[in-house]
């Protein structure tokens, strides 16, 4: 799932101390770095699931056509994760992941680790854990709109409310490694100090992040 990297529009948390440009400049790096990292994963099938619903000509673009678009709809984070697994099953997968663009860093084998659970059967629901609360991924077996509903998203208990949705549903539930999110100034400097050491888990970002640092952005 991506929004179209709007100066104003995209990461406004990271303003400041970035200005809206450059937070946009870095939602984009974000981006590439994902389709880069969901492309490189073999035995599936990509979509990009794109706000708003006007940017499907800038997502083919930018996915170079190699994606399927799905508009997202809905009033809320829920009912857009939720529609979207329910178009994503409705077709002949068996199973799909949502994953967001939100953590650049994160390690393919945490993907991969999801495919496999899913592909074998082992889970119905497969969540990826972040630092916060949330979660970077999730994946499904089949369409589970309760996990969905009435969800304060944006919020520490986000995973938590899931976990006891998906428990009450008697669903049997994966967790990944957990992750991190970068959403604040601190996690941005977090993000720069892990790509100062490993600039090649999230290339684009890393030159992005450089070049920020150069303009004194981030320290």
């Amino acid at each position: 799932m991506a929004k179209l990297p709007v100066p104003g529009q995209v990461k406004t948390r990271l303003s400041p101390p970035l200005t809206p440009a450059e937070a946009a400049d870095l939602a984009r790096a974000f981006l590439l770095d994902k389709i880069a990292q969901v492309s490189r994963l073999p035995g599936v099938e990509r979509f990009m699931a794109f706000s708003p619903p006007d940017a499907s000509a800038e997502f083919r673009a930018i996915t170079g056509g190699k994606y399927g678009l799905i508009r997202q709809a809905g009033a809320d984070l829920g009912e857009r994760l939720s529609g979207l697994s329910e178009r994503l099953l409705a077709t002949a997968l068996p199973a799909a992941a949502i994953v967001g663009t939100d953590s650049p860093t994160l390690s393919d084998d945490c993907i991969l680790e999801a495919v496999d659970i899913l592909a074998s059967g082992r889970a119905d629901v497969v969540l990826g854990p972040v630092e916060d609360g949330g979660y970077y991924l999730i994946g499904l077996r089949t369409p589970s709109p309760f996990l969905f509903r009435d969800i304060t998203w944006s919020t520490p208990h986000v995973l938590r409310d899931t976990l006891a949705r998906a428990e009450t549903a008697g669903c049997r539930v994966h967790l990944l490694p957990v992750w991190y999110d970068v959403d604040t100034e601190t996690d941005l400097r977090r993000l720069a100090r892990d790509l100062a050491v490993a600039p090649e888990s999230a290339p684009q970002t890393a030159r992005c992040i450089h070049a920020l640092r150069s303009l004194g952005s981030t320290g």
